[in-house]
């Protein structure tokens, strides 16, 4: 069976910058919208094409809600009903905190849109202080961008990591959820050849999360103009996955979808003329490039 193509929209906000809202399709009956939190992103993850933007703007609680309610108003005839949002487009979620919380709660209400808080889930390069706050306040989904195992290594793909490093960040997630039951935080982890994808990466990922519960989702790179890095092998990347399955842990993978129409995860938004600068690339990680 070939899978479903996603639909990609865009959106002209009054003030003129466009955003990207993806539409998911899923052979099993479920169907995603992917929101955007932000015009740009400030995050400036190496991997990440939305983040050669630069931030430009945050999306008001209207702005995001909106792209939910017109996707399924528009397309659920055509897909299916619209049965999971995600906060995985365009922007950080929790540098625009404010407006997602209120945006996720309307979605969720009663009198709102009416989702499961199980199926509204917001992704998060890992802002600790936003993330406790989140993690206090809202019944939704977590999910994290975890993508490398080493501080070296995150450091330089995910500058965040300077500012909450990943024993702070793993160590606030193993505290605010030991208590609460029947929650899993959903861990991200794109895969880049070379990088990060080692099996000793994958010991080292089962290692990390001990005492935190979770799913782990294996993501394929999707490789996009100015990209420094390369897809993983899926033959590899299901390596990895059973010796994280081996190490008692729950696991997805995601190979690519999207990627042909610059619809994939970490493709959306246009760079313009200023883009973020990358960084130093560690020398060891230079051959890999």
């Amino acid at each position: 069976m070939e899978p479903v193509r996603m639909l990609q929209i865009l959106f002209s906000l009054e003030d003129g910058p466009v955003i990207e809202t993806v539409i998911i399709p899923c052979a099993r009956g479920r169907t995603t919208v992917c929101v955007s939190s932000q015009v740009g992103c400030a995050m400036n993850c190496q991997f990440c094409f939305t983040g050669r933007m630069g931030l430009r703007k945050h999306l008001s609680t209207a702005e995001i809600v909106e792209q939910a309610v017109f996707a399924r108003r528009l397309f659920s005839d055509e897909f299916g009903a619209i049965t999971n949002v995600v906060f995985m487009g365009m922007g950080e979620p929790f540098h625009n905190i404010d407006n997602v919380m209120k945006a996720s709660a309307i979605m969720v209400d009663d009198q709102g849109l009416h989702f499961s808080p199980r199926k509204v889930t917001v992704s998060t390069s890992g802002l600790v202080p936003q993330l406790k706050r989140f993690l206090c306040e809202s019944n939704c989904s977590l999910a994290v961008s975890l993508n490398a195992t080493t501080d070296e290594v995150r450091n330089w793909i995910m500058p965040i990591n300077r500012k909450y490093n990943l024993n702070l960040l793993l160590g606030t997630l193993r505290e605010e959820l030991c208590h609460r039951k029947n929650y899993r935080v959903l861990f991200e982890y794109v895969m880049l050849s070379g990088v990060n994808d080692s099996m000793d990466d994958a010991k080292r990922l089962i290692e990390l999360v001990q005492g935190i519960p979770c799913k782990i989702n294996l993501i394929s790179f999707n490789p996009h103009s100015g990209s420094q890095f390369k897809p993983t092998p899926d033959e590899k990347i299901i390596e990895f996955r059973n010796i994280l399955i081996q190490g008692g842990l729950i696991v997805f993978v995601r190979l690519s979808r999207g990627d042909d129409q610059m619809a994939a995860c970490g493709q959306l938004g246009e760079p313009g003329d200023y883009q973020l600068p990358l960084l130093r690339v560690p020398e060891k990680f230079q051959v890999a490039l």
